[in-house]
């Protein structure tokens, strides 16, 4: 199913919700170091929640399939994400405290995460299930790495019957057998993921190439590769194509991968060309690096659009 260039398409999202404990300080402790931080926010995240808020803002009709536990934060989550226009009805209540990712971000942008799956982790096939019997098709189907794989297996198998274009943001990295690929239609790692997956260090377009190949030879229909104030690199049995990113100010790079990811899926819901939705994503990315906070910081589509113009 393909929606018309600029309709809202329909987008799902699998993948983890958590609460996010985000502390600002100007440089990030050494092991056995305590540093005063600058400031705190308690913000939702998680990259399955991001990636649905990004493409709720992108305009499409986003679903997610997750779990929240019975603890404090889960209102919190759930409302979070019906504010930004995120469906919910496949979003269970389990027993237990809700996801959580501790953040540490320091004055320029750079950050390191700790995440703890806890609800995540009780995420099942009987909810994909129903998202998939419910719902009328999906145009894109967004997953992650921070469910477990035979979740997102199933969830493949599902979408490849009904046609939807499958994009898998493999992070945190994790080795998977060669034939877990060969049903990915778009990966989009960072150079951190590309590098723990392939082995190759992403420095320019060559060694892009080289990385995206890896993947190529797994039965993946496009990589792209985001390196950040470098812009996404796109490499397809066709072409290999740079997406130069625009000169921002980077303030918090925590949901940049997200806001791309989310963008893309939403985009070529929508019935964009692979190009055109990887050059408006890198915008989206791009702007979210500006602004504090992982849901926070994900732009709307005006946003996007003014910034192109």
């Amino acid at each position: 199913m393909q929606s018309a260039p600029g309709s809202s398409g329909r987008v799902l999202v699998v993948g983890g919700i958590s609460v996010d404990l985000v502390a600002f300080s100007k440089i990030s402790p050494q092991i056995g170091e305590t540093v005063i931080g600058d400031d705190f926010q308690l913000v939702l995240g998680g990259k399955g929640s991001n990636q649905a808020i990004a493409a709720a803002l992108a305009g499409s009709h986003s679903q997610i399939v997750s779990c929240v536990g019975d603890d404090l934060f889960s209102e919190f989550a759930t409302r979070t994400l019906k504010d930004f226009g995120v469906g919910t009805s496949f979003v269970q209540t389990v027993p237990g405290p809700t996801g959580i990712a501790h953040i540490r971000v320091q004055a320029n942008g750079d950050n390191n995460i700790v995440v703890v799956p806890l609800a995540n982790s009780k995420i099942n096939k009987t909810q994909i299930d129903s998202a998939f019997h419910a719902s009328e098709a999906f145009d894109v189907l967004l997953l992650q790495l921070e469910i477990p794989w035979e979740l997102n297996a199933h969830s493949i198998d599902l979408a490849k019957r009904t046609g939807a274009v499958i994009i898998l943001d493999p992070a945190p990295a994790a080795i998977l057998e060669d034939t877990a690929w060969s049903n990915i239609d778009i990966v989009t790692p960072n150079e951190t993921e590309a590098k723990a997956l392939t082995g190759t260090t992403v420095t320019d377009s060559k060694t892009a190439t080289l990385a995206g190949n890896w993947f190529l030879e797994r039965g993946v229909g496009l990589a792209a590769i985001t390196a950040g104030a470098d812009g996404v690199y796109s490499i397809s049995n066709e072409a290999v194509t740079h997406f130069p990113a625009p000169n921002v100010k980077a303030i918090d790079t925590t949901a940049a991968g997200d806001a791309f990811a989310g963008y893309l899926g939403a985009l070529i819901a929508q019935g964009y060309e692979v190009k055109q939705a990887i050059a408006k994503a890198v915008v989206a990315a791009s702007i979210s690096v500006t602004k504090i906070g992982a849901s926070l910081s994900l732009p709307i589509r005006s946003e996007v659009e003014s910034f192109l113009t």
